[in-house]
């Protein structure tokens, strides 16, 4: 390592005091003098260890309920000086400047106290943090002489390097530690200006943060989008592609889940199980869908969770094969020795039964993957040049919003099916052709350019027989050659949005062919 630079004086200022006083006695123990504020200089001393306070260093008092601590030519004069620059040397020398070799800090917890039930405006503000980014920024910026800490993840590698170094620390680590340090202070200052963007006109403080609803909020003027790094992938979608995910830190989701067992989750895992875990929260019934290439390939609803699943691969069991699953329910041993028959990649479920992990983990490589429920509001897609943001699709409709618009009205079954099938196809990649009965898909026509061929392929498809099945497409039929097929497959009742300027020709086709149709007002492309 080259660029060794000794560490003399440490200043410590944390809100996050986990290994804070094991890191402070191996400064200690290579004669680092320590300053610092407040409960982390009570901590310390608690602890046995000789701190110097900072109103020691500033010869002003903490003030300001604790506004005013660090904000000080003595503190941030002693952080920034470049050592060995005449100017500066004469300049500290001046105002009797002592030098900060290292700056150790964690923010307020801003985003944990906003998110927080009842939370009060005022509290809320009072969590921004002013002097601590200061400082990370100050010491981040003269990196060739001052280390900054900003993570208790790095006191070990620290103190490790400090040992090897009789005290010092490289230049290389130096400037890595810089980095993550801006990293940190953009992702806080991103975390504030987002949150602070949902919060209505705040009057009186006092009350409680009344946040803008997300699926009201207005699009941000600049978006600011700050995730952290959660793993580095073998590669993408293919080989010769990188590939890592980054988690928004909530712990939910695909990105926030727990590996139970299985090789190491791929980019087209990922993609895969997050379509699964999407389709499958559309049911409050226990149900169960097998996803091929981000498109349902087999879904079901039953009274548990072990038909659920006979039925979902029933719908097409050689797409399934090498697969992902998903389940709504905990996933219970009789559904488990079902699937273990079948070789897929990776089941996700929001919980699993002891029995059945056992069961599962006798399958050497299949991934088992626990998630905490999690859906986006906001949906982003990069494309050249910029990026497009758009509100999630969350929407549904019930039996009674229904239009019925054909001289034969679909019995209650067929409703059932109907909006089964129906919700299935918000999944699908357009242009989508469900068909379906009794809370079982039976083909799917998935992503053809005309929907005449989605609705044929997904007839092709279908290994149950389509016998006064439903249909569900998408987008409204553009012309009648799309009805008369689904119709011709043996479709008796067909669901779809309406809204083509030939409607009046579709519908007359359906009156026809003796089929019942009925709209609802909104679709569901899936790009």
């Amino acid at each position: 390592m080259s660029g060794i630079k000794l560490i003399k004086r440490a200043l410590l200022s944390v809100t996050d005091k986990t290994g804070l006083v094991e890191f402070a006695r191996q400064l200690t123990g290579h004669g680092v003098e320590l300053i610092s504020t407040g409960g982390t200089a009570r901590a310390l001393r608690e602890a046995g260890l000789q701190v110097r306070d900072i109103s020691d260093l500033t010869g002003f008092p903490e003030m300001l309920d604790g506004r005013v601590k660090t904000l000080d030519p003595r503190v941030h004069g002693g952080i920034l000086y470049v050592r060995g620059k005449a100017e500066h040397e004469a300049a500290v020398a001046a105002h009797g400047i002592l030098p900060i070799d290292m700056v150790v800090v964690n923010l307020y917890a801003f985003e944990k106290t906003a998110s927080r039930a009842g939370a009060a405006f005022e509290e809320v503000i009072e969590n921004i943090d002013i002097g601590g980014p200061s400082m990370v920024r100050s010491a981040a910026k003269n990196f060739e002489d001052v280390a900054i800490v900003t993570s208790a993840s790095d006191y070990r590698g620290l103190g490790e390097e400090m040992q090897a170094n009789g005290g010092g620390l490289s230049r290389d680590t130096r400037w890595q530690l810089a980095r993550q340090a801006f990293a940190v202070t953009a992702a806080y200052d991103t975390a504030i200006a987002n949150t602070l963007e949902r919060i209505a006109t705040p009057e009186p403080a006092h009350d409680p943060v009344q946040f803008t609803a997300s699926d009201n909020a207005p699009f941000p003027r600049t978006l600011r989008i700050a995730y952290a790094l959660a793993k580095d992938l073998r590669y993408g979608e293919n080989p010769h592609q990188r590939a890592a995910m980054y988690s928004d830190g909530s712990g939910t989701g695909i990105a926030g889940a727990t590996q139970h067992h299985g090789k190491e989750l791929s980019y087209n895992n990922l993609v895969d199980l997050d379509a699964c875990w999407e389709l499958v929260q559309e049911f409050d019934e226990p149900s169960v869908v097998i996803i091929k290439h981000t498109n349902p390939c087999g879904a079901a609803t039953s009274q548990n969770l072990a038909d659920a699943y006979r039925k979902a691969l029933a719908s097409d069991p050689v797409s399934a094969y090498g697969g992902v699953i998903g389940v709504n329910r905990a996933l219970d041993l009789e559904a488990a020795e079902e699937m273990a028959k079948l070789f897929v990649e990776a089941i996700v479920a929001p919980s699993f039964t002891i029995e059945a992990l056992t069961r599962l983990q006798g399958k050497k490589n299949l991934r088992l993957i626990e998630i905490r429920p999690a859906q986006s509001s906001r949906v982003i897609k990069q494309v050249s040049g910029g990026l497009l943001l758009q509100d999630a699709d969350r929407g549904s409709i019930s039996l009674g919003e229904l239009k019925t618009v054909t001289a034969r009205k679909p019995t209650v079954d067929q409703l059932r099916s109907l909006l089964f099938a129906w919700r299935v196809s918000k999944h699908v990649k357009s242009n989508a052709i469900v068909y379906a009965r009794d809370g079982q898909t039976l083909g799917v026509g998935a992503g053809q350019t005309s929907r005449v061929d989605s609705a044929k392929f997904g007839a092709m498809k279908a290994v149950l027989p389509l016998t006064d099945c439903v249909a569900a497409s998408d987008a409204f039929f553009p012309f009648a050659d799309g009805l008369e097929a689904v119709a011709e497959a043996g479709a008796t009742a067909v669901i779809q949005p309406g809204g083509s300027v030939r409607d009046d020709e579709v519908i007359a086709a359906a009156d026809r062919l003796g089929v019942a149709m009925v709209f609802t007002g909104i679709r569901h492309f899936r790009h």
